[in-house]
């Protein structure tokens, strides 16, 4: 279902001339929907000004942006700069956040998946939760010869396109048949596909059997269970905040390339394999709303850490937020 969330603006914009009775549109991205929530309602408390963000996936989010049917737009997939010139857009993250492999499986809430196990689920090859792959890193769960159903993302999705970037990196069949997409005809018989992160959170939990990616927060706050992933050091690693900030210290935002950077499967005995970063699209020739939005993210940034990692996101580090707004300051938009 789509979600409308209530987003302010710091007191600062007042003087560029937007009213509290004024709204700013936006639309996309999922994954990031619980942490603008919390963030704008502690915010909301300060100011009248609202922003309308509609929560309907990367690829509305980067659509309606691109025909100037938003004032912003929020995609966990970055557009590659040739394709941010050619659209007239500015490009910065926003937080980042993580992708879990959730499931549903009775009596059972500590299970490990395998980097092979992720891909073969994937790819429709596994069927059954007593496969060999899925019982080898579970010796002593005994797991049941029961369906296995696979819950995917049916619309155009960021969360998608991570997901399908860690299965590139991580599975040779995967990245010569399908490669990293916001949209996938997934193979296989045994697969449903829910709109957003909370619908294929609401189709793992009503699901007997099933297991889906979603963002870790949605997860979290609806007492899904999530796998313990292997990365790509062969270790076995919990979703938990500190594993994904060990993931995020690896990402490399530059922002001559417009902070474009796909972080998923990074490097390291402690990271987390399948981690992304959600981003904020603006329209080059509006700057002046431009900065009524850039006022928000930068309060986010300065007063937001807290309640971002109570969610389970890691908040974008000191030396990152600076270069942001040096980015906005150089394109007049701060």
């Amino acid at each position: 279902m789509t979600k409308v969330i209530k987003l302010a603006l710091a007191a600062s914009v007042l003087a560029g001339g937007l009213s509290a009775n004024d709204i700013i549109k936006g639309s996309g991205a999922s994954f990031p929907y619980s942490v603008y929530q919390k963030w704008i309602k502690a915010y909301n408390k300060d100011t009248g000004i609202k922003i309308d963000y509609i929560s309907e996936g990367s690829g509305a989010g980067i659509k309606h942006i691109e025909a100037r049917q938003s004032n912003f737009g929020g995609s966990d997939k970055p557009l590659t700069p040739r394709t941010l010139k050619k659209h007239k857009l500015y490009q910065f993250p926003a937080i980042v956040g993580a992708i879990t492999m959730a499931y549903n499986i009775p009596n059972h809430n500590d299970i490990k998946l395998s980097r092979a196990a992720v891909a073969e689920i994937a790819l429709g090859h596994i069927k059954y939760w007593d496969n060999k792959l899925i019982t080898m890193a579970n010796p002593n769960a005994k797991l049941p010869h029961k369906k296995l159903t696979f819950v995917h993302r049916s619309d155009a999705s960021g969360t998608t396109f991570n997901f399908t970037y860690y299965l590139s990196k991580s599975n040779l069949e995967w990245r010569k048949t399908f490669g990293a997409k916001k949209s996938v005809t997934w193979p296989g018989d045994h697969h449903v596909g829910g709109k957003g992160n909370p619908g294929v959170g609401a189709l793992i939990k009503q699901t007997a059997y099933s297991v889906g990616y979603m963002d870790y927060a949605d997860a979290k706050s609806n007492g899904i269970s999530m796998a313990t992933l292997e990365n790509r050091e062969g270790y076995y690693i919990k979703p938990d905040l500190k594993a994904f900030q060990e993931s995020a210290a690896k990402a490399n935002f530059d922002p001559r390339k417009d902070f474009y950077a796909v972080i998923a499967d990074p490097a390291g005995k402690a990271s987390y394999p399948i981690v992304a970063a959600t981003f904020i699209l603006l329209p080059k020739e509006h700057k002046a709303m431009d900065k009524k939005v850039t006022a928000f993210f930068d309060w986010s940034y300065k007063n937001g850490t807290q309640i971002a990692s109570k969610l389970g996101y890691v908040p974008l580090p000191n030396a990152l937020t600076n270069k942001i707004r040096k980015y906005w300051a150089d394109n007049g938009i701060n």
